[in-house]
């Protein structure tokens, strides 16, 4: 080689030099750990691997990591063992929801479909029929081929530890470290119960757990932008949020988390001054395709397949619009005819357009002494019934049967005689049962006979004197001529004595409202001809849209019963109540959900160690302290490993606090998974230390085992009880 090249080569090497100065400057120094020196801080000849990527040959550390991991599989799934043959707790609304799925029923939930069709399918492949009741915990499965429900949860729960293993591991660069937060998920007792039965919870955690790996293996990629492993872990990030939030809204959080870690990066990508305006446009659109269209069109997809699935009539019909059920074989108002206008004389079904606003009903129950007048209860029922049916009258109560039928008009007066009681839709200057400031509805007189309380003004929306109601189509109004208050459905629940059926109100507030306005669905009138209703089918966005209200409102809905047991988010994190899922006596099998109060103290513990560790390492930064080799790591570990799961604890936490719904304990669980691996992570315990830590865990595990696997005998206050001398907290109802 002559001087020349020589010269070339150096010029080379000098320029390779700067521009790794400027990736690590560019990436606040996480990659400084891949510089391609071999020499660690104390001059010891090291090899250190870059951030994802591959040594030419596996370090002894990388087997050990290996076999790690193995172990904690194995451990995982040795742990989730399903042995009892009696339904518990939510397998009765899951596992029936799952049945519908396999006999293609319309149902009503909460939650996104994602869960319950997993659930059906896990059911179909492995030979269930679908033809279990699941009519209350406790029941016996007997012959009923339930088993591959369960696996299939359980499968998916068996997958959590080995995930916050990787995701510890790739945070901390210490097996020990992620070693820990995979035991303290695989021996909690609490994690055990609710992945070996048919829940949404273990599906909506795999989920969860596998968002936050793809997004900490994506980030590794900083170094090989747009490579094909790039492309797989933005993917996958994307195809997982999909998921969580096709399980349960709850997965929402997790969309925000890595939507923060996102819009970070691209902030650090945005003051890398190495990189053209071009290419950062490149990166933000890769981001937007990867993260938020492909996990909308997946999104979109799973209902598009929950609305083809389940095509024929059933118990959820009632909750939605009288267009989304005609798409419904086996409804009343699939492909049927009906008059296609209202007339005097007319038997119909009125329902509220305010979502799960109910059908207009009535019964025989009156409303209790102390509740308004103790008259006939007028409610919304979301169900079809046969008290339901009104008859329409005209307002002096004269019916000519000979003559040809009288069509109703906007601004025309009727009376609502209700068919089952012979009572008519009544109301007058006594407050509403729950919304004080509305009036009350109730059903009054007998065989017709009532007085001028009974008459109701019709008024179609946005319509003219004289123009006719029309069946389905018409959005209407019932405006009380007595007291000018106006026909509504509040939406709140009434307590027993109104059988949780949905308040109806007169309300003084006539301006025009979803919750004031009524369609005509159902018309019984032999004198009118018939159309075809073929022409209300709605197409898919509006029946998704519409899905979605139903269940935003319907979990907005969900209030504490009389007596029920809920749960505060303030006990989650200290253990404080569990939750029963089957027996109450020692004669039953009992099944308690209850977190291993070791760990979860631990828990508690470890966060606070973190918060404090965060705050001198912060403190120490800001004052210039120099720190160096492993002390830098560990800082450098804390600040952003650490600050990413506590984020994500917060996330999945702290929105329960303003919630208005019922809470359970087992709302906390994606947040304890996050604590777990902060406490691995704030931990960095020596591989002795890690074992001594797992030998513990397995023997407080061997202690609270009974909680997950089931307890028959005496209870906890007998000393008797495999389970005596293990209630440390009084709340604890073992």
């Amino acid at each position: 080689m002559d001087g020349r090249q020589k010269e070339h080569c150096t010029q080379r090497q000098d320029t390779s030099a700067v521009r790794h100065r400027k990736t690590c400057k560019a990436n606040e120094g996480s990659e400084c750990l891949s510089q391609p020196s071999n020499e660690t801080s104390n001059g010891a000849n090291k090899r250190i691997p870059k951030r994802g990527g591959h040594l030419d040959s596996p370090s002894k550390d990388d087997h050990v990591s290996v076999y790690t991991l193995v172990l904690v599989l194995v451990l995982s799934v040795c742990t989730l063992v399903i042995i009892t043959l009696l339904s518990i707790w939510d397998e009765t609304h899951f596992g029936k929801m799952g049945s519908y799925y396999i006999n293609r029923t319309f149902f009503f939930d909460v939650h996104p479909p994602l869960g319950k069709m997993l659930i059906g399918l896990a059911g179909y492949l492995t030979g269930y029929d679908g033809t279990f009741p699941f009519i209350k915990p406790g029941d016996k499965y007997e012959h009923h081929n339930y088993w591959g429900m369960r696996a299939f949860c359980a499968a998916l729960g068996s997958c959590l530890p080995p995930f916050a293993f990787l995701i510890v591991l790739e945070l901390s660069h210490s097996t020990p470290a992620a070693l820990i937060a995979a035991s303290l998920l695989i021996f909690d007792t609490g994690c055990i119960t609710l992945s070996q039965y048919i829940l949404l919870d273990p599906i909506l955690m795999f989920f969860i757990v596998g968002s936050v790996l793809c997004m900490v293996r994506f980030n590794t990629q900083r170094l090989r932008p747009f490579s094909f492993s790039w492309w797989f872990w933005l993917l996958l990030t994307g195809f997982c949020l999909s998921g969580s939030l096709g399980v349960k809204f709850v997965g929402l959080f997790v969309i925000l988390l890595v939507g923060i870690n996102t819009a970070f990066d691209l902030w650090r990508l945005l003051g890398d001054l190495s990189l053209s305006l071009v290419d950062f446009g490149k990166h933000l659109l890769a981001r937007v395709f990867g993260l938020i269209m492909l996990p909308l069109f997946l999104y979109t997809t799973i209902f598009a397949v929950h609305f083809v699935v389940l095509n024929r009539s059933g118990p959820g019909d009632g909750f939605f619009s009288s267009s989304f059920q005609s798409r419904l074989i086996g409804n009343n108002l699939h492909n049927a005819s009906m008059p296609e206008y209202l007339a005097y004389g007319s038997v119909i079904t009125v329902k509220n357009l305010r979502i799960a606003g109910g059908y207009l009903h009535s019964h025989w129950h009156l409303y209790p002494e102390g509740v308004g007048a103790h008259q006939q209860q007028v409610t919304g029922y979301l169900h079809k019934d046969y008290n339901n049916l009104w008859l329409v009258k005209r307002p002096d109560n004269s019916d000519d049967l000979t003559g040809p039928p009288e069509l109703i008009r906007h601004g025309d007066i009727i009376r609502l005689e209700h068919k089952e009681t012979t009572r008519n839709l009544h109301s007058h200057f006594h407050e509403a049962p729950l919304t004080k400031k509305h009036l009350q509805v109730t059903g009054y007189g007998i065989n017709g006979s009532g007085d001028m309380n009974d008459l109701w003004q019709v008024e179609v929306c946005g319509g003219k004197k004289g123009d006719p109601v029309k069946v389905l189509r018409s959005k209407v109004r019932f405006l009380h001529c007595s007291t000018g208050c106006v026909l509504c459905s509040s939406g709140k629940t009434l307590p027993k004595w109104g059988w949780e059926q949905v308040e109806v109100t007169c309300s003084p507030y006539v301006k025009e409202t979803p919750s004031t306005q009524w369609n005509i669905e159902d018309l019984i009138n032999p004198k009118l001809p018939n159309i075809s209703l073929s022409v209300l089918k709605p197409t898919f966005l509006e029946i998704l849209w519409e899905s979605h209200i139903v269940m935003i409102r319907g979990n907005s809905g969900l209030k504490p019963k009389d007596n029920e047991m809920n749960s505060k988010p303030w006990h989650w994190p200290i253990n404080y109540q569990g939750l029963r899922f089957s027996g109450v006596n020692e004669t039953e099998y009992r099944v308690y959900l209850l977190g291993n109060p070791v760990i979860w103290w631990l828990n508690l513990l470890s966060l606070a160690l973190f918060l404090l560790m965060l705050t001198v390492a912060s403190l120490a930064k800001q004052r210039g302290v120099k720190m160096e080799g492993m002390r830098k790591v560990h800082c450098h570990t804390l600040m952003e490993g650490g600050g990413m799961l506590l984020l994500g604890w917060l996330l999945h936490y702290l929105p329960f606090y303003i919630m208005g719904r019922i809470l359970y304990y087992h709302h906390y669980f994606p947040a304890m998974l996050f604590s777990s691996m902060l406490t691995g992570t704030t931990d960095r315990a020596e591989p002795v230390q890690a074992r001594l830590l797992m030998v513990g865990l397995c023997f407080f595990f061997y202690l609270f085992h009974p909680l997950s696997y089931g307890m028959r005998g005496p209870l906890a206050h007998d000393p008797a009880s495999s389970m005596a001398g293990l209630r440390w907290m009084e709340s604890w109802e073992f």
